[in-house]
């Protein structure tokens, strides 16, 4: 059961929030001590907290740019872009092959494949609106994304260890089996710089699939507008890929300010661990119960389908960076 909000769950909150946001605190124990908060205390930040960590989550990602070589990144994107096409053909054709065996609804579904396929939270909200989900949907598959996510938050650094990955392979599995880009960044950052360049720059050119999607669902559906209605075909693309990039972009072309860019690389891991934690204190049971049994059974085996397969091929370098 909950405790109900008062001033200890205030500044408890806001006690953990600055300690996480110090640098003392591990990414891994921010986000247990997220979701430790989340479960046993009523958040009276719910609604504030969801919006700063999408913006504070934003801000770290092209922070983190800080600290990658363009060249590199363009090695790493090249080296995915057919490894991203043919999982991302998969995982769709899957998922809504298991969202059709489990009756799920069928916009659900297609939310949480999308999720799955491409870049968790963002490809759904991009898709979201020109497939007119409705709030409920959107709330089932974002729901189902984020407990994943934070799962994956835990469990691939500790299977990344078993089976001996070296940061190359680690990278690639993440950003090919973790839905959100958030996620791959706290996870790969977690193995090692080397994970970290080639996680992040595979999954930021995943999300550029965003793009092609979104414009192929508003073809397929073709939905008029209502009288008095506003075309609902926007595409909401993640900007913050292209300034990631051109962050990227000033390390390789000015090294004269190597030791600026090195302090705003920090700051993106300190406002990352900041952000785990926020993100963790927005799962409590309300989110499990919302979410619901059959679109969570879908994410997981859809997940599970996805991330064993990968992994399989890493391992007897059927694919690789």
């Amino acid at each position: 059961m909950f405790v109900k909000s008062n001033n200890t769950s205030k500044n408890l909150f806001f006690l953990a929030l600055i300690l996480t946001a110090s640098g003392l605190v591990s990414p891994p124990l921010a986000l247990l001590s997220g979701l430790i908060y989340g479960f046993c205390l009523e958040h009276p930040f719910h609604l504030e907290t969801k919006r700063l960590a999408k913006f504070l989550l934003q801000v770290s990602v092209v922070s983190l740019g800080f600290g990658m070589n363009l060249q590199d990144i363009l090695q790493a994107g090249r080296s995915g872009f057919l490894y991203t096409a043919a999982s991302i053909i998969v995982a769709m054709s899957l998922g809504l092959g298991l969202g059709s065996l489990i009756r799920v609804d069928k916009k659900s579904a297609f939310l949480i494949s999308t999720g799955t396929a491409i870049c968790g939270g963002s490809a759904i909200a991009a898709v979201g609106p020109i497939a007119d989900a409705n709030e409920e949907e959107m709330a089932v598959s974002l729901g189902t994304i984020f407990v994943l996510n934070s799962v994956a938050l835990f469990l691939f650094p500790v299977i990344g260890v078993l089976f001996h990955l070296n940061q190359e392979q680690f990278g690639l599995w993440s950003a090919l089996a973790i839905h959100d880009t958030s996620s791959v960044v706290g996870t790969t950052a977690r193995y090692g710089p080397t994970a970290l360049a080639i996680g992040t720059t595979i999954k930021l050119a995943r999300a550029l699939w965003i793009l092609p999607l979104s414009l192929l669902v508003a073809a397929l559906l073709k939905r008029r507008p209502k009288n008095g209605e506003r075309s609902n075909t926007t595409i909401q693309w993640p900007r913050f890929i292209l300034l990631f990039c051109l962050a990227a972009l000033l390390k390789s072309l000015l090294p004269a300010f190597n030791s600026t860019f090195a302090a705003l690389n920090h700051l993106g891991k300190v406002g990352l661990t900041a952000t785990l934690f926020l993100i963790g204190t927005g799962l409590n049971q309300n989110t499990l119960k919302r979410v619901g049994f059959r679109p969570l059974l879908q994410g997981l085996a859809l997940w599970i389908v996805v991330g064993t397969g990968t992994l399989a091929l890493i391992l007897f370098n059927w694919i690789h960076v």
